[in-house]
């Protein structure tokens, strides 16, 4: 159609000058990020409502229902405990409330599996609810996030209870624990957001997300006393395994819910990182997420 098209009124003016008046845009434009912005805030009605229903879909079939959320962390804490602590004892001498130590691990490291995996997830498990309904699809990741930090928040005063009964005290350094929980998040939902969009294209990788998870938990020192990497590693490829992300997030919980443990480096230096990585993680998620939004659900 030319650009000198007539609009209803009858006056000769372009489609562009129309559109501007009437508040138009193309359907295919993508929006600036500041706009995308506001279109989340806009929908977050919508996320918390989808939230919802998908933790009562996934619970409402069960008799034990919502308990889930903290059961499933404990009975993983109970058999890494049996099988690492009892039967391995790779705990030996480096760590004297091992439970302690092993359930922050697996309690922190499970909230961004979980996250994870959801988020690879959350677009192609979708393409009906995107294809029917206009929002912006940034939405599903982090109602992924939503979910499963409310189940971490469930599940953080089980952990506490456990703190708590294997003798620890409660310090001012708990005043910690929200920071951390806040920078995980972040971190989390970048990781969310960077795979929901990996894996609406590359549909193969929901498959070696497994594996991948695996390998990055026996390298967070979830299972076994830190100082196992301290006492074996050497130069960059310590310095590799020290700035991986779950390892300092882990580290940092354990520093604030516990007493005499033993870091992989000065609580400074995690905090610098952890920062650090929750602020780069989430950018770049978010960005790259944004960058695909037009093509979600197509083809």
């Amino acid at each position: 159609m030319p650009q000198t098209a007539v609009a209803d009124s009858g006056t000769g003016i372009s489609l562009k000058e129309f559109a501007a008046r009437h508040g138009l845009h193309s359907a295919a434009a993508l929006p600036s990020l500041p706009a995308y912005l506001r279109e989340i805030w806009a929908y977050r009605h919508f996320i918390r409502a989808y939230s919802g229903a998908r933790i009562t879909s996934t619970f409402g079939q069960t008799r034990l229902g919502t308990i889930w959320q903290v059961l499933t962390p404990i009975l993983n804490a109970a058999v890494y405990y049996v099988i690492f602590g009892v039967l391995l004892n790779t705990k030996g001498g480096d760590v004297s409330n091992f439970i302690a130590y092993l359930c922050t691990g697996v309690f922190l490291f499970g909230f961004t599996q979980v996250v994870v995996s959801g988020g690879i997830n959350s677009v192609h498990a979708n393409l009906g609810l995107i294809r029917a309904l206009h929002f912006p699809r940034a939405a599903l990741p982090i109602s992924i996030v939503a979910i499963e930090l409310r189940n971490m928040v469930a599940s953080m005063s089980v952990l506490i209870i456990i703190v708590l009964a294997t003798g620890e005290p409660i310090t001012l350094e708990w005043l910690f624990v929200l920071p951390i929980l806040l920078c995980l998040s972040l971190f989390n939902c970048g990781l969310a957001l960077f795979g929901a969009r990996l894996g609406s294209k590359l549909t193969d990788i929901r498959q070696l997300v497994p594996f991948f998870i695996r390998v990055w938990m026996y390298g967070s020192a979830v299972l076994y006393p830190v100082q196992r990497f301290t006492d074996h590693l050497h130069g960059w490829k310590l310095a590799l395994v020290e700035a991986n992300p779950m390892l300092v997030y882990i580290e940092l919980m354990r520093h604030s819910l516990m007493e005499n443990v033993k870091l992989a480096s000065p609580p400074t230096q995690l905090w610098i990182e952890a920062i650090a990585w929750a602020t780069v993680m989430f950018s770049v998620g978010f960005i790259y997420f944004w960058r695909g939004e037009k093509g979600y659900g197509r083809g």
